[in-house]
């Protein structure tokens, strides 16, 4: 696209990672998911353009894993603020956030949203049941979105530790192979059907926040 070829769109901004998902997911998984989610958007509604992902984010809490690279809360906040601002030219700004560590973050920007007055929403997957980290849930989604990047032989269970837990310690202390769930038992059949319910919860809070 040109700049002439943009008019009054709501951008759509895939917001994944670079970290570690074991021995058997990409570095980049958060970030597949994300991108794919908002094509799926952009496909299903004309007024939605998708903007280039961003890659690396906050993922503090996969320090010392070769191959995790984060900017930081602070800076992910600053990020995520400012290209919001950048877009003013835009009817509004939404954000498919694929990785929970920018939680932090993402509520630090939409307190400046609120405090703002912008037309911006943060939305991020929620599948009640599915495990936190490069087990079955991820798993089954890249193998229905890429399977071609999943190494499914390398695939191995990991503990899965309270949320308190994973903040005070990190991953790499409660889980050397980085896996927080039991990706064995993934599916592509079973990826499918969970891209189709994130999609279609994607679709209605964006239909409801658009109006």
């Amino acid at each position: 696209m040109t700049w002439t070829d943009v008019e009054d769109p709501i951008v759509v901004v895939p917001v994944g990672s670079c970290e570690q998902h074991g021995p058997h997911l990409p570095l980049h998984t958060d970030t597949t998911i994300a991108v794919a989610l908002a094509q799926d958007l952009a496909s299903r509604r004309r007024d939605c353009v998708v903007a280039p992902p961003i890659t690396m984010s906050a993922s503090g809490e996969h320090a010392g894993f070769p191959g995790t690279l984060s900017i930081g809360t602070p800076v992910m906040t600053d990020v995520v603020v400012e290209l919001a601002r950048s877009a003013d030219w835009a009817r509004g700004v939404v954000f498919v956030n694929g990785h929970g560590g920018n939680v932090t973050a993402m509520e630090r920007a939409a307190e400046v949203f609120g405090h703002e007055q912008r037309e911006v929403l943060i939305w991020w997957p929620r599948l009640p049941g599915g495990d936190p980290h490069a087990g079955r849930t991820e798993t089954s989604l890249m193998l229905a979105l890429a399977p071609g990047e999943v190494r499914f032989d390398r695939s191995e269970q990991g503990p899965v530790p309270a949320m308190a837990d994973l903040v005070r310690h990190g991953v790499r202390a409660l889980s050397p192979n980085g896996v927080l769930g039991d990706p064995t038992a993934a599916t592509e059949d079973e990826g499918l059907e969970l891209f189709g319910r994130l999609a279609e919860h994607l679709a209605d809070a964006v239909a409801e926040w658009a109006g």
